[in-house]
């Protein structure tokens, strides 16, 4: 499934392009730096794809595949569809190349890019977005059984650009604002309890400015839930080439088969 040209002008205008180069920039500048959260990843979902052995995999927020070992777990299930806003060609290409993968460009919010779009989209600087609650946060939903959902870094990202968009088209305050995050955040993760489930996501940003002081910023606004396995490390996000006038950034990170 690929988007109409209307879809694609309100990806456009929303930033969605340009945020997916701007994800494979940021790690090559990094010059490696998160090559082992990237390994850490690969290796909790080969852990839990031996453990369950599924017939299908999904893959939400399958992104540029740098923390997905697709050409692995081919060999443990009979089809794996790959699903994000955007395919890059280079995905395209690879998955093109292997059996069983097969690609579907969908929102894995169910729907909150067009939701966003229709409330706000048209507002100007005269007519401002005030209240949040005509917003409607939805749930995704698959016509089919998915097999075993793999979520992959994208838990804390997916309010990201409608949030953004949201912020330049209204005057609303900072409360409504997180209570928004908060529903963005619980409604992946009410899907994802519906199925047997691999939940990767960050939880804290922890912050070194200039001066050596850490502060500590959650990401991760709701609760987790329960777990059968678990595992936790530390994501390197910024630390090479960053600013060193401002600040570098790690990620605390938690990896869980649901």
């Amino acid at each position: 499934m690929t988007h109409n040209a209307a879809y694609r002008r309100i990806l456009q205008k929303m930033g969605y392009y340009n945020y997916q180069q701007g994800l494979i920039f940021r790690h090559l500048k990094q010059e490696g730096g998160w090559n082992s959260h990237l390994q850490n990843c690969r290796n909790f979902i080969l852990k839990a794809v031996s453990l369950e052995k599924p017939r299908k995999i999904t893959v939400l927020g399958s992104g540029w595949l740098l923390d997905l070992p697709l050409k692995e777990i081919t060999e443990y299930a009979e089809e794996i569809r790959l699903i994000d806003i955007v395919h890059p060609p280079e995905v395209r290409e690879q998955a093109g190349a292997l059996e069983h993968v097969s690609l579907a460009e969908e929102d894995i919010t169910g729907g909150l890019i067009q939701e966003v779009w229709t409330k706000a989209g048209r507002r100007s600087v005269f007519n401002r977005l005030r209240s949040l609650d005509n917003v409607r946060v939805p749930e995704y939903h698959t016509m089919d059984d998915p097999g075993l959902v793999l979520s992959l870094n994208i838990l804390t990202q997916l309010e990201t650009l409608p949030l953004m968009f949201i912020k330049k088209k209204s005057v609303i305050d900072e409360e409504s604002f997180f209570r928004f995050r908060q529903e963005v955040q619980k409604r992946h993760i009410d899907f994802l309890k519906k199925h047997r489930s691999v939940l990767i996501t960050d939880t804290v940003e922890i912050i070194k400015d200039r001066s050596g002081n850490l502060t500590e910023e959650p990401s991760l606004i709701v609760d987790l839930p329960e777990a059968g396995y678990r595992e936790e490390w530390i994501w390197h996000f910024e630390n090479t080439r960053s600013d060193y006038y401002t600040r570098r950034s790690d990620f605390r990170v938690v990896a869980l088969l649901i």
